[in-house]
């Protein structure tokens, strides 16, 4: 088992290193004679928002990110987690990035990432190799790859897309999953796909820069991440109702 274990860690290190240098290689050769030297910058919180369960597992939610640079050259901060009532924050994520164009719509990044799951567990840091941008027909991806300072791999892939019902009116699917390559008992992680989040979130844009929204978000745990945490008597599957703001600057 640990020779099997060991074998697919290894494959998936050599993975990553290879698409990391194969993507930076034809960034590179793309790159065109003259650059954008102007620094922009944005600030999005995406998700900030009230989850009402019928399980009454209540929860404050926030998943926010921002980026400062030019055309091709950028330094992200992604930041998310959560807080139960009456219970300190969980599921803590911030991630500082490098990310380079390499292609329209397209980031290649790379960079750190510290994350705490709870009060009583460990917390992990961890390198991150990742892309983010828009599929065709404007689907939003975010995936990333993540291997911690234990030689934990993991990912993560988000997507979500915006379906305009009028001008200001707008219907946001979202779906996101995690991965893991090994079982982390203290953690309560098990191998293979760990959990997938289902949401469907509506919102009406005052003016483009701030949008409340309402809506439902579905949360399930699977395998051996769903028997751990039966075993620490947390709920696996849930429904919850969503009533939140977006807004950037």
């Amino acid at each position: 088992m640990r020779g099997t274990v060991a074998t697919v860690r290894v494959v998936a290190y050599a993975v990553v290193f290879v698409a990391f240098a194969l993507l930076a290689s034809l960034a590179r050769a793309d790159e065109p004679p003259v650059h954008d030297t102007a620094i922009h910058s944005l600030i999005l919180m995406d998700q900030l928002e009230y989850s009402f369960n019928e399980k009454g597992a209540n929860t404050l939610r926030f998943n926010a990110l921002g980026w400062i640079g030019g055309d091709y050259n950028r330094l992200w901060i992604n930041t998310e987690g959560t807080r139960a009532d009456n219970s300190s924050p969980e599921d803590t994520d911030v991630q500082v990035l490098y990310g380079r164009l390499i292609a329209p719509f397209w980031d290649l990044q790379a960079g750190i990432r510290y994350f705490h799951p709870k009060a009583d567990a460990p917390s992990r840091g961890s390198a991150v190799f990742g892309v983010q941008g828009l599929a065709p027909y404007w689907f939003e991806v975010q995936a990333a790859g993540f291997v911690s300072h234990r030689g934990e791999v993991s990912v993560r892939l988000e997507l979500e897309y915006d379906l305009l019902l009028t001008q200001r009116l707008i219907l946001q699917p979202r779906v996101e999953t995690n991965l893991a390559i090994q079982e982390v008992r203290e953690l309560g992680i098990g191998n293979g796909i760990n959990d997938a989040e289902l949401g469907l979130r509506l919102r009406y844009e005052i003016r483009r820069e701030l949008a409340p929204y309402v809506g439902l978000v579905w949360t399930s745990k699977f395998g051996e991440t769903a028997a751990f945490a039966r075993s620490q008597g947390e709920v696996v599957r849930s429904l919850g109702f969503v009533v939140g703001i977006r807004m950037w600057f």
